[in-house]
């Protein structure tokens, strides 16, 4: 499992489902998720946006509970990045290179954009490295 209390975390980068185990699930997953959401780690806004999406039509959180999510997330999060047409293009061609689903190429890219060395995420390729950005699964 990777340690988010070390030194890096602030220069790290976390995915949706990071943020989906530490605000909609609880299972064994859920006390790194939570560690790694509330350490500062940076996310942009396809995260969030794709979080709502998660919460509101497959966890069937309440709204109420989504709006509180969020606030928590914006508070403990890092830098919150935005969608630019930097972040897209550059997205576009990580999914064309790598294959990846374009959702996941621009939470890539802009993990990259941000100058995050780490990403984590449990559905990307760990141990891939894209654009100098590293993927690891905080869940192994």
């Amino acid at each position: 499992m990777a340690d988010p209390t070390t030194p890096n975390c602030l220069d790290s980068f976390v995915d949706t489902n990071v943020v989906v185990y530490a605000f909609g699930r609880t299972d064994a997953g859920t006390p790194s998720a939570r560690a790694l959401s509330e350490c500062g780690a940076q996310l942009d806004v396809q995260v969030l946006n794709e979080f709502v999406n998660v919460a509101s039509r497959k966890l069937r959180m309440p709204w109420g509970d989504i709006h509180d999510a969020l606030r928590i997330i914006r508070i403990f999060a890092g830098p919150i990045h935005p969608l630019t047409s930097a972040v897209h293009e550059a997205g576009v061609a990580i999914a064309e290179r790598y294959r990846y689903h374009i959702y996941d190429a621009l939470i890539i890219a802009a993990a990259a954009e941000a100058g995050c060395r780490t990403l984590y995420s449990e559905d990307l390729a760990a141990g891939q490295t894209i654009k100098g950005v590293r993927i690891v699964d905080p869940f192994v």
